[in-house]
C-alpha cells in the first residue's frame, strides 16, 4: 500500500490520514512524508480473535523520514525512530496492544523521504517460535521436533553445504542442499542447475554459530518475511529414532510419510 505523497498537501504539515489494512501481511510505502498516518490493521477474521494476534514490522533498510509509535488511547510509544539503522530488526506486538500511529518528522527536504515498513500479523504461538527470547539456540526436544514436523512451514531432509555469516545483520544464512522434499509453503527450496539438485537458504541468528558439518539433517522452520527461519533442525539419524518411538506408541501427533 502507498498512501498518497506528502508533496500534494506540503502546506497542511499537521494532517493525519488513515489507511485501513485487511490482508495478513503486506508493506507501507509513504513517499514525501508530512503530517502522521494512522494505520489500521483489520485482518479478515472475527474480532475475537484479535487478542490472539502479534503484529511485527520490518522498516525497509533505507526507510527515513518518519517516527512509528505504538498508540493506544490516545499515548504513543515509540517502536521505530526516524534514522535508526538496524539491519533486519524485526518489532513485535500483541494486537491488543494498540495500533500504529506513523509521524513525520521536520524535514528541509522531504523529496528525498520515503518511510517504509513490511508487516506480519501471527499467531501469539507462531510470534513465540520465531523470537524466542531465552536460549534461542537451544536444541529442540523429541516432542517438539515431532510437533515442528507437523505445524511447519517447510520440513526438509538436507545437508549444509555452507554456512555465510552476516556479521552487520548478526544473522547466519546456511546454504542447504536438499535431499527430500516433505514440505514448503513458499518456493524457498528449488530446482537449480542442470543436475537437478534442490537447495535453498535457511536464515538463523550469528550467535547459534551454525556450521558445516557431515550428514543428514531434519531442518524444520517458518517463514518470515518472505524468508526461510530455522526452527528443530536435528540430525536426520536422531529424527529417525525419536519418529519411530512416537510411531511404536502410537503418541506421533502427524505422519510425515516414507523417508
Amino acid at each position: 500500500l502507498s498512501p498518497s505523497s506528502g508533496l500534494t498537501h506540503e502546506s497542511h504539515r499537521k494532517d493525519v490520514e488513515q489507511v485501513y489494512l485487511r490482508c495478513s501481511e503486506g508493506s507501507i510505502e509513504w513517499m514525501y512524508p508530512t503530517g502522521a498516518l494512522i494505520v489500521n490493521l483489520r485482518p479478515n477474521i472475527s474480532p475475537a480473535s484479535y487478542k490472539h494476534l502479534t503484529v511485527c514490522i520490518k522498516p525497509f533498510k533505507d526507510s527515513a523520514g518518519a517516527n512509528i509509535y505504538l498508540e493506544k488511547t490516545g499515548e504513543l510509544k515509540l517502536l521505530v525512530r526516524d534514522g535508526e539503522r538496524s539491519p533486519s530488526r524485526v518489532y513485535c506486538f500483541g494486537y491488543d496492544q494498540g495500533g500504529l500511529f506513523v509521524e513525520a518528522t521536520p524535514q528541509q527536504d522531504i523529496s528525498r523521504k520515503i518511510t517504509g515498513f513490511q508487516y506480519e500479523l501471527m499467531s501469539k504461538g507462531i510470534a513465540a517460535d520465531l523470537h524466542t527470547a531465552s536460549a534461542p539456540c537451544r536444541p529442540c526436544s523429541d516432542t517438539e521436533v515431532l510437533l515442528a514436523v507437523c505445524t511447519s512451514d517447510f520440513v526438509i531432509r538436507g545437508s549444509i553445504q555452507n554456512v555465510t555469516n552476516e556479521a552487520e545483520e548478526q544473522e547466519s544464512i546456511i546454504h542447504v542442499g536438499v535431499n527430500k522434499l516433505y514440505r514448503q509453503k513458499s518456493k524457498v527450496f528449488q530446482l537449480t542447475g542442470e543436475s537437478g539438485n534442490w537447495r535453498g537458504q535457511i536464515k538463523t541468528l550469528l550467535e547459534c554459530g551454525v556450521k558445516p558439518g557431515d550428514g543428514d539433517f531434519l531442518f524444520t522452520g517458518r517463514m518470515h518475511f518472505g524468508e526461510a527461519r530455522l526452527g528443530c533442525a536435528p540430525r536426520f539419524k536422531d529424527f529417525q529414532r525419536m519418529y519411530k518411538e512416537a510411531k511404536d506408541k502410537g503418541l506421533n501427533p502427524c505422519e510425515i510419510g516414507p523417508d
